[in-house]
């Protein structure tokens, strides 16, 4: 795991030592093993490099092939290291101290600009080829690894962050007013539909599963492959689907145990976490490992308000986890003292940008922190289980049973739903035909709904044309999908690219903050592609939903977790709570905000009053906290905007 930097002059003027210096300056704020560079001639690459596996000890990064005139800088981890040693014919000898980067390296000499669709793993990289007088790089299918560039017609730099590309004196700090349109025109996490865009108009990332090649001639970004393939994998029996589930996702829990320092895993009490854990504790405990578990709780002094199907102190299922899978040192931790209000200038630093998991922010930081007192190297977790491994909403393929008119089938699972979820069987049918009919919705709502109020000044939003590119994207005017079809939600999530930036920007900038690598096997691709290929009803069988991940942790998980569809845990409900010592705080900076005219161009004042008014009566706990969200975000957006004036 790296940080990589590099400056390409198109105009073939040599680099000058100060703007190398200033680029690998500015990256010292992260801790490093090792600290490199290389230079020939127009062509400058820097490594600020963390030794997070055992092959990437002692590892020369930038590393120049003589033999093959090519040179990378790279910070990526790749999984499928067996499967490219074989196609690219690696003597044995080679294998165990082989780098990741040779292994790229070597891919690309063989592929060339192909060879990101050979790779799996977690990377972003630039390699200059002397002999073509070109770079050429690439990043992750998800964007788990970032990679930010500037472009003028005489010179290319590019970063792992954002910062010490402002270093360099031809870079001008400028708002991207069309990245915070959609930023704050969206409701959901997604930070932007243009996944090439960043909060600066002079500096652009490569969007995650593309690649990218600069000579003299042009620049382009070519989408190098997609989750889904199209083939649909058919198996004879539902245990078939079972045990090739299994292989795939034991290889992917495996490989992503590969580090010099100890494993670690977030733990909620769910299936998601819970499947990783499992499967990473059983490979560990063959080479006689324990595995850390990191999971967040409440502080003390917090009194549970929500449903009684809702949980936010998941302690009883994470033990009975803990206890069922063996081979675990887990931890526990309530950050007392930590809130959303006082992270936010740090977040900011860290995100460079930005960011919109205001609920959870605070503890998503705080293990990184903790992981490193552990001598944690890898942490892995299951943040893509709900739309692979997890994947099937009882209720949603219930409705689809209810167009095709399989009664039969309907009233079977219904019945076998009762009993596994609670609720009369037979009740459940008028919310089925407003799922699988949605225009009955419109017919039942028809003079009751009102238009949300977004956190987007009106004029700015005309100005921009945000709600026409919104449509465009599938999206309707409050920021979300337009249409209800949990099916095509799932298709926009692995066929768009838009989706994917937001929270794995955070993974990467975290992970330089304290050398360790987020990795989530939930969303191998390999993984994906198998989720992805096989029939609906193996995700809904016998009542149950998420029945593929429920049927693989036979033994895996304890019954009391696996089996589980009546308790939900909810991670962040005690967000308002913890910022009660600091509400006045909060709120007189809210004010400030609402008679600030630099944001009020760019946010609603409008919404901000109206939350403002409800917010002055103090932190109601109620579990719809949709108007102190609202307020945070601004917040944190005002911050950002101060920044550039």
């Amino acid at each position: 795991m790296s940080a990589i930097a590099g400056i390409y002059h198109l105009n073939k003027e040599p680099i000058t030592i100060e703007h190398s210096n200033s680029i690998m300056k500015s990256l010292e704020k992260y801790p490093a093993d090792d600290i490199q560079t290389w230079i020939k001639d127009n062509i400058f690459l820097g490594c600020h490099g963390q030794w997070v596996t055992p092959e990437s000890i002692g590892e020369k990064l930038p590393y120049y092939d003589s033999k093959r005139k090519l040179a990378i800088t790279s910070d990526a981890i790749i999984d499928n290291r067996d499967e490219l040693f074989e196609r690219l014919q690696v003597h044995k000898k080679h294998k165990k101290n082989m780098s990741d980067s040779e292994l790229i390296l070597l891919s690309y000499h063989k592929w060339g600009e192909d060879c990101p669709k050979y790779l799996i793993g977690d990377f972003s990289f630039m390699i200059w080829d002397e002999i073509k007088h070109q770079l050429f790089g690439a990043r992750d299918p998800a964007g788990y690894r970032t990679l930010y560039y500037y472009k003028n017609q005489a010179r290319f730099a590019f970063c792992t962050t954002i910062e010490p590309l402002l270093t360099l004196p031809y870079i001008n700090k400028q708002l991207n007013e069309k990245w915070l349109a959609e930023f704050l025109a969206i409701a959901g996490m997604t930070d932007t539909l243009d996944s090439r865009t960043t909060p600066y108009s002079t500096i652009e990332q490569v969007p995650p599963f593309h690649s990218i090649t600069i000579n003299t001639l042009e620049m382009k970004l070519t989408r190098y492959g997609s989750y889904s393939t199209g083939e649909k994998i058919q198996f004879k029996s539902d245990e078939e689907y079972v045990e090739a589930f299994q292989d795939v996702f034991q290889k992917a829990v495996t490989c992503r145990l590969r580090t010099n320092r100890n494993v670690g895993s977030l733990l909620s009490g769910g299936l998601d976490s819970g499947s990783v854990v499992g499967f990473a504790a059983k490979a560990l405990k063959e080479n006689h490992k324990s595995l850390h578990t990191f999971s967040y709780i409440p502080p003390s002094d917090f009194e549970d308000f929500t449903p009684n199907h809702l949980m936010p102190d998941e302690r009883p299922f994470i033990k009975k986890t803990v206890q069922h899978v063996g081979g675990i040192i887990d931890h526990y931790y309530d950050f007392t003292g930590k809130n959303s209000y006082s992270e936010i200038d740090d977040f900011l630093e860290v995100m460079e940008m930005p960011y919109k998991f205001v609920e959870n922010s605070f503890w998503l930081k705080g293990m990184f922190e903790k992981a490193k007192e552990k001598d944690v190297g890898v942490l892995l977790n299951g943040d893509r289980g709900n739309f692979t491994i997890s994947w099937g909403s009882p209720l949603h393929f219930y409705a689809t049973l209810l167009k095709k008119i399989k009664w039969f089938s309907l009233f079977k699972e219904l019945d076998l739903y009762r009993t596994n979820a609670g609720g009369a069987r037979l009740g459940r049918i008028p919310l089925l035909a407003r799922i699988g009919f949605p225009f009955l919705n419109q017919i039942l709502e028809k003079g009751s709904s009102v238009k949300p109020l977004g956190l987007i000044n009106p004029e700015f939003a005309e100005r921009t044309g945000i709600y026409q590119k919104l449509k465009d994207y599938g999206l309707n005017e409050s920021g979300w999908f337009a249409t209800t079809n949990i099916y095509e939600h799932r298709r926009i999530l692995f066929e768009e690219i838009f989706p994917w930036n937001s929270g794995n920007t955070l993974n990467t900038k975290l992970s330089l903050r304290h050398s360790i690598w987020k990795r989530d096997p939930s969303n191998d691709l390999r993984v994906a592609r198998y989720c992805l290929a096989i029939p609906e009803n193996q995700y809904v069988q016998n009542g149950f939903g998420r029945s593929l991940i429920r049927r693989a942790t036979d033994k895996i998980l304890p019954d009391e977790v696996r089996l589980n569809q009546k308790i939900r845990g909810v991670q962040g409900a005690d967000w308002l709570h913890r910022m009660t010592p600091c509400w006045d705080k909060f709120i007189g900076e809210v004010k400030q905000l609402s008679t600030d005219d630099t944001a009020l161009q760019f946010i609603n004042g409008q919404v901000i009053n109206t939350a403002l008014t409800k917010a002055k009566g103090g932190a109601q706990q109620v579990y719809s906290m949709s108007d102190y969200s609202l307020l945070m975000r601004s917040l944190i957006v005002y911050r950002f905007i101060k920044n550039f004036t």
